[in-house]
């Protein structure tokens, strides 16, 4: 019930700071429009309400998010599944006891066989050679110099 009401505050807020947000004058020259002096809410008492407004309707949208959170949090605090485990209860040999055995290895299977069981994935490699290779061979030889006679541009 009080997670509702909150969700409702919270909701009437949201709408409360973007309407206030909106009704402020524009500051900035985005893409060279900008509010001029000429707005009809351009006084400064006005502007500084607005200002004061937004400031408190953020605190309260803030306060209501971690409020939800907290209260959210708490009443769901034992639902995680590992939770609810019974390790202490479990013996290892009635585990050993119901592990499948492994299947025997299939000979190669048929080309046309594509549902083929994969036994084992396979087996990382490490390389230990350097990231980077010396080059072994010698520098580029200079261009030969151009025979050919200029041409008049």
């Amino acid at each position: 019930m009080l997670q509702a009401v909150l969700l409702i505050i919270l909701i009437f807020v949201c709408v409360a700071l973007v309407a206030v947000i909106l009704l402020q004058r524009s500051e900035g020259g985005a893409l060279g429009m900008g509010g001029g002096p000429s707005g009809f809410m351009s006084t400064r008492g006005v502007g500084d309400l607005l200002t004061r407004t937004t400031g408190i309707l953020a605190g309260a949208f803030f306060v209501l998010c971690l409020a939800l959170t907290l209260i959210i949090g708490r009443a769901h605090r034992g639902d995680a599944v590992v939770d609810r485990l019974n390790i202490q209860g479990l013996d290892p040999a009635s585990l050993a006891a119901r592990r499948p055995a492994a299947p025997p290895p299939a000979a190669t299977a048929p080309a046309g066989n594509l549902t083929a069981p994969i036994l084992e994935a396979p087996k990382p490699e490490v390389h230990t050679a350097p990231a980077v290779q010396p080059l072994l061979s010698a520098p580029p030889a200079a261009k030969p110099a151009n025979t050919t006679a200029p041409t008049a541009h």
